[in-house]
């Protein structure tokens, strides 16, 4: 009877729209997605010429790997791949650690001033001081045109902080602390032996969160690095991106011209496609954790 009954609301001529409307909706939405992706990958692979005249529409025409040997002799890209991803481990790494020293004391009831400080880190989540006095701050501290500038100022965030007081809230009861402490275990070590091992799933999402806002960091290197050494790969792109322009009135020769141009062109797709490779290589590591993670942090605690 069940059965007949599921296969009765399967032919529904309600349900049958429904689920056409709900179908094609999603089958736009990759489509959107999907398009320029594809473009953009076979335009790496493409001719630069066949770029330029239109002739590749959305498939690779005449594959040229010219496009991903001129990335990697491009001085400046590779100095940029080389410091985008210190700066994404080193700086996840004091992120994770900020945000655990921070979220545990808060988590535990026992500790009194932990809806006081609450209060202060969300206050200060909502009401930043601002870019003038944070450059202020910065400068006083000598980390101007160094790498601490980019790892300090953005040590802890407090989203992120409130979403791993939450985890720890709502995952690791009371009692097993109580447990803890009367077999001898100090509050140290059962941070260190229980809390962080249970808090696996959070730590890979806000790794994953950490490690994006890193890679993809921008505005304060702007700011902050005026050294090309310090300067992270973002910076390059963007000088490649927005600012690299061909000049005719530099250059008497149209095909010169077009060549460079289609070198550029074809150098800015690839660039696109190698600087998306490492995070879309570290999402599956931390996929099994990631709507575990972010489902239970961010649940009211």
């Amino acid at each position: 009877m069940f059965a007949l009954g599921k296969k009765r609301m399967q032919e529904s001529a309600t349900d049958k729209v429904f689920l056409t409307i709900i179908y094609l909706v999603l089958i736009l939405v990759v489509l959107i997605i999907l398009v320029p992706l594809v473009y953009v990958v076979s335009a790496s692979f493409s001719d630069p010429q066949a770029v330029i005249s239109g002739e590749m529409k959305l498939f690779p025409v005449r594959p040229t790997l010219r496009g991903y040997e001129a990335v990697f002799k491009y001085h400046k890209i590779m100095i940029g791949f080389r410091n985008s991803f210190f700066y994404m481990f080193v700086g996840t790494a004091i992120n994770l650690i900020m945000t655990m020293l921070a979220a545990y004391p808060l988590s535990r009831p026992e500790f009194k001033a932990r809806r006081f400080l609450s209060f202060i880190f969300m206050f200060a989540m909502i009401f930043s001081g601002g870019l003038v006095p944070t450059f202020m701050v910065v400068e006083k501290l000598g980390m101007i045109n160094t790498v601490w500038a980019m790892l300090i100022p953005n040590a802890l965030s407090i989203w992120n902080l409130m979403l791993c007081r939450n985890y720890i809230t709502n995952n690791i009861p009371n009692e097993l602390y109580e447990a803890g402490i009367l077999e001898g275990c100090t509050p140290i070590k059962f941070f260190t032996t229980v809390v962080i091992p249970l808090c696996k799933p959070i730590l890979a999402v806000l790794a994953l969160y950490y490690g994006i806002g890193h890679w993809n960091t921008y505005f304060s290197a702007l700011i902050y690095l005026k050294d090309p050494n310090l300067q992270p790969l973002q910076i390059a792109l963007r000088e490649l991106l927005v600012i690299n322009k061909v000049d005719p009135t530099l250059v008497t020769n149209v095909q010169a011209i077009a060549d460079m141009q289609g070198l550029t062109d074809l150098l800015k797709y690839a660039v696109i496609v190698v600087s998306s490779l490492p995070l879309m290589l570290i999402y599956p590591f931390v996929q099994k954790y990631f709507v575990k993670g972010i489902m239970v942090g961010s649940v009211k605690g």
